[in-house]
């Protein structure tokens, strides 16, 4: 039973998380202000997002591992002191170098998604595992979407730098609050750390989304680019073939193998690309002026009220689906959700004339990103021991990010490569990468049909008995996953 008050522990997993989320969209609508504001080229000031992108996905995997091993508290802890040094050094960056620095730091806090997960797993009543992970689900969802929303009204009325502020206060008292409260793992995964699996993964990972965030301002046949890609492709076969041969991986491939876990890993990556092209994409569709054929002329601020929709979507569908899970099942979730951006980006590809039906799919799309992160979540740590779900959940993550950096490197093709005279992009091609998302979307939906149906009789997240298998795997294969 649980050591503390799971309410709390939940606020502070909830806070932390969210905090982490909405620093990933928060810096992107004002990216135009703080590049002004430190005099830096556009093409420094975008090293802002790609330096946390690159350092969350490194970190996301690493620390969730460690955190399954060393005690998720203790890393939880030292996770949420690096945020908060991280958006302290943010606050105060003379120039756009250190604020890129502020930036890696900040990274991080992938790490918090993980160990979350774990620790609602490890303290929380098993009855109460599978809505928990829904709700911290919808709170990591919402926050993207309050970074989109409140990045313009706090830039308008304060400064850009309170973009970090605020973080920072809310993180510290976070930090402290679960330095008092927040119990130590039971659950420890045996041997130590696989730090030259680490570092692989690292390498490759650093080589595959580095040329997919500057492969626009470098060109896709550049030799940056070729080269980057190909040592992604090496760097990743020595890594499975490290991982592979380690009586202690960083990842256990024989758990990624699972049935459960590749099929939900794979509908992730496919969703991962359409909605965090949306994100990128859509706020610079409704800004555009109406003078090149289509676009609103709306300000950051404007912008941002017109995703709101998506922002209150994301948030009741995640806490419904706790409720609906143990009905429809996890599975019918996450096709639904990915059913829906589907719907959405088809819908958006004829129709985008008018605001409110921008504002329409804002709100159905993030429907299914609600749905789509609960389901997602309460799968994986559903279908690997207890001492993997770091490691698991971690991976989840990234790979959705890792299918997001594709999904907006190529919808970036579509949409900018041709542009008009003033420089402004076609109509034709925000329709077509529109288009292009809702076949990303429709294909997560079907990869998501592919999810083993969990077995009745037992709550996601209650302990397994040491002769039950994981899901329909032999016991050989459970055990192998577990050493």
């Amino acid at each position: 039973m649980p050591r503390t008050s799971t309410r709390l522990t939940f606020a502070v997993l909830a806070t932390g998380a969210g905090v982490f989320s909405m620093l990933q969209s928060l810096i992107a609508p004002a990216l135009p202000t703080v590049q002004h504001a430190l005099h830096a080229s556009q093409s420094t000031a975008t090293w802002v997002m790609t330096a946390y992108l690159l350092s969350a996905s490194v970190f996301t995997p690493i620390l969730g591992r460690v955190g399954d091993m060393a005690g998720r508290k203790r890393t939880l802890v030292a996770v949420l002191l690096t945020v908060t040094l991280g958006c302290l050094l943010a606050a105060l960056a003379p120039d756009i170098g250190v604020l890129i620095v502020a930036r890696v730091i900040q990274g991080a806090g992938g790490a918090l998604f993980p160990l979350s997960f774990g620790i609602i797993r490890d303290e929380f009543a098993p009855a109460e595992v599978s809505g928990s992970i829904s709700n911290l689900s919808a709170v990591i969802a919402a926050g993207g979407g309050v970074g989109m929303v409140a990045a313009g009204p706090i830039v308008s009325a304060l400064d850009y730098r309170w973009l970090f502020w605020i973080p920072v206060a809310v993180v510290a008292i976070t930090t402290l609050i679960a330095l008092r409260f927040v119990p130590e793992s039971s659950h420890r995964a045996e041997g130590r750390i696989n730090w030259h699996g680490a570092v692989l993964l690292s390498a490759w990972l650093v080589a595959l989304l580095l040329p997919l965030s500057q492969a626009s301002r470098w060109g896709w046949g550049s030799a940056r680019v070729i080269g980057l890609f190909a040592a992604a492709v090496v760097l990743f076969a020595l890594w499975l073939l490290g991982e592979a041969r380690s009586r202690t991986p960083l990842i256990d491939l024989r758990v990624m193998r699972l049935p459960a876990v590749w099929t939900t890993n794979a509908a992730a990556l496919l969703f991962g690309a359409g909605m965090y092209a949306i994100w990128t994409f859509l706020p610079g569709f409704v800004q555009t002026p109406p003078s090149a054929g289509y676009g609103f002329g709306a300000s950051v601020t404007e912008s941002g009220l017109l995703m709101l929709p998506m922002l209150v979507a994301m948030f009741v569908s995640g806490m419904l689906s706790g409720r609906l899970e143990p009905v429809v099942g996890a599975k019918a979730l996450l096709t639904a959700g990915a059913a829906l951006g589907a719907f959405g980006c088809g819908f958006l590809t004829l129709w985008h004339d008018r605001q409110w039906q921008v504002a329409l799919v804002a709100g159905v799309f993030g429907f299914g990103i609600g749905l789509a992160f609960a389901s997602m979540a309460n799968l994986i740590v559903g279908s690997v021991p207890a001492e993997q779900t770091g490691a698991a959940t971690g991976m989840n993550a990234n790979i959705r990010t890792i299918g997001g950096s594709i999904g907006a490197a190529v919808t970036g093709v579509l949409v900018t490569g041709r542009l008009q005279p003033s420089g402004l992009p076609y109509d034709a091609g925000y329709t077509h990468g529109f288009g292009l998302l809702a076949l990303l979307c429709l294909a997560a939906a079907l990869a998501a049909l592919l999810v083993p149906v969990r077995r009745a009789g037992r709550p996601t997240g209650a302990p397994r008995a040491p002769e039950e298998p994981v899901h329909a795997e032999p016991e050989a294969a459970a055990q192998g996953a577990r050493g």
